[in-house]
């Protein structure tokens, strides 16, 4: 078959290049509401189908990846979106990734659910396929709205390629999702819990009135770009939300809970997010693009609230899903302390740094239930690590990983191959320390220089970036764009596979792969998930 031709789902349609997707905006009217249907909603929350079927992970504030681990990501963040519009607006979340759904099916479902408004993340990685959908909702007569760490540092570029999608939220974008369907429903000021909150925000904020909105005026927006009269407006940044306990709970009972999966655990599981914000200075992180380096935390008592409305849904498993979870030690106290005393009986996991943690920490965090940590250790070389601006060490990595294993907790640990400084040398380093370590799970990606972040600056000032880079080739899994003067992309693809290998093809790992297979049960089948981990450390 031609290269002109992509494969999304089982249908074969036609590659087009982004400014080849066509205006459609003049062609289309709103459909009545007898024409949209009984099962027609106002706003569809969704996280679209993957380009080739599989699993990819997206999230409001992280890239998007292939799931090489079979991780289905939870779409809390839609959630909390949906909170935010209900009850004055009839929601639903898709997602479409974990239902496995084929952009045939979507279709579909658009027929069906005709939305009024249709919300979509998107990644640099999955970008054209998440336009498509924004293509076909447009075509049904939606007005179309996109959010992510793409869209936020290149609003215009992706406004300008792709003519279907009608706006952008950039940054944190709840406030400026309900703000904008508001005053495109003449209903501003109506919600009395949301104009609080974005007064609290904003407190010079000037609230949008219905002579700006029949003018087709939404410049007092903040956070939103638009289109108006042909060009592409950009809003000033909207002011993040000072107390995150203000925001209604996520409604989790929207989402297909039921196929959420993660490694290591049995059964369903979903997220808490229980801070936005990170302080440290990693160049190559793509979470500063949304929340920057101000840290907000959540009350013990309002994340409580939170699980014991997951447990009523049957959820056991929980992920605390932050930019960085122990940035808080009297939050991750007082959080362990309260579900020790409430008796919740939840197995959860989290994420940190190495170097924000302490033993008695990590102790409570065993006691109240927390049974693995995921580790950014990205490199076992100081100078590596350095030139990234981690902030940390592999005698840092050591320690907490070995205060984890006594606790109780296991280890999950993220390297990176391929950060600038990188040689040889410092790879088989990272290769060679990742066996020192007390890891229950091993993942190695190669760097990928995200629009936004410092690292892509970097790789565009020095000519790193590989001729023809297109971000749709951004698979860490399969592919980088890459090619430093001393380590081509066929080198680090290489090492990449070679570091999973070496790690993986050991005693220990082994074991930990087969005692995880039932975990999948449910889920294809446990065999299936199997064949397809081993079968990528072989390759």
């Amino acid at each position: 078959m031609s290269t002109d031709w992509i494969n999304l789902g089982t249908r074969p349609i036609k590659k087009m290049r982004p400014a080849e997707f066509p205006d459609i905006s003049a062609m289309m009217q709103e459909p009545t509401k007898a024409q949209r249907g009984p099962d027609a909603v106002d706003i569809l929350l969704v996280n679209p189908p993957a380009p080739d079927g599989g699993i990819w992970i997206r999230s409001q504030h992280r890239v998007g990846r292939k799931s090489r681990e079979n991780m289905v990501w939870p779409q809390v963040s839609l959630a909390t979106m949906a909170a935010c519009l209900h009850p004055d607006y009839k929601v639903e979340v898709v997602d479409a990734i974990a239902t496995r759904m084929s952009w045939p099916e979507f279709e579909k479902l658009l027929e069906t659910k005709r939305p009024k408004y249709y919300l979509t993340q998107v990644t640099a990685p999955t970008l054209t396929n998440d336009m498509y959908g924004v293509f076909l909702a447009k075509a049904k007569g939606a007005k179309t709205i996109a959010f992510g760490t793409h869209v936020t540092p290149n609003t215009v570029n992706t406004l300008t390629d792709f003519p279907a999608l009608d706006y952008v939220l950039r940054g944190e974008p709840e406030l400026t999702l309900r703000e904008l369907v508001d005053a495109l429903e003449g209903n501003t000021g109506q919600n009395e819990l949301m104009e609080s909150l974005m007064q609290k925000a904003d407190p010079l904020r000037t609230p949008i009135s219905l002579e700006m909105v029949t003018r087709g005026d939404l410049s007092s927006i903040k956070g939103l770009a638009w289109r108006c009269n042909g060009q592409i407006k950009v809003n000033i940044d909207r002011p993040f939300i000072p107390n995150l306990d203000e925001l209604p709970l996520p409604m989790h009972h929207l989402l297909p809970l039921d196929t959420y999966r993660m490694p290591l655990i049995k059964g369903p599981y979903s997220f808490i997010v229980p801070s936005r914000g990170c302080p440290a200075g990693c160049k190559y992180c793509i979470k500063h693009v949304s929340y920057n380096y101000a840290v907000r935390t959540r009350s013990a008592e309002n994340i409580m609230a939170e699980l014991w409305s997951l447990k009523k849904l049957g959820i056991n498993n929980v992920m605390m899903y932050a930019d960085l979870f122990t940035v808080s030690r009297e939050q991750v106290m007082s959080i362990c302390k309260a579900m020790i005393e409430e008796k919740i009986e939840m197995k959860w996991m989290s994420n940190s740094r190495v170097d924000y943690v302490d033993e008695e920490m990590l102790t409570m965090m065993g006691k109240a239930g927390c049974h693995m940590i995921s580790w950014g250790i990205e490199s076992g070389s100081e100078e590596v690590l350095k030139r990234a601006r981690k902030g940390a060490s592999p005698d840092k990595a050591k320690q907490a990983l070995q205060w984890a294993r006594n606790a109780g907790i296991k280890n999950f640990g993220y390297f990176i191959i391929g950060l600038p400084g990188e040689t040889e040398e410092t790879i088989k380093q990272t290769i060679a320390f990742s066996k020192t370590l007390p890891l229950n799970v091993a993942i190695f990606h190669i760097a990928a220089p995200y629009p936004g972040t410092p690292f892509f600056y970097e790789v565009v000032e020095n000519g790193w970036f590989r001729p023809g880079t297109n971000w749709e080739q951004v698979d860490m899994d399969k592919s980088t764009v890459l090619d430093y003067e001393n380590l081509s992309a066929e080198q680090l693809n290489y090492w990449q596979k070679r570091a999973t290998r070496e790690w993986a093809l050991r005693p220990e790992p082994i074991l930990t792969i087969l005692k995880g297979l039932n975990t999948w049960a449910g889920f294809k089948s446990a065999v299936d998930a199997g064949l397809q981990t081993l079968s990528f450390i072989r390759s």
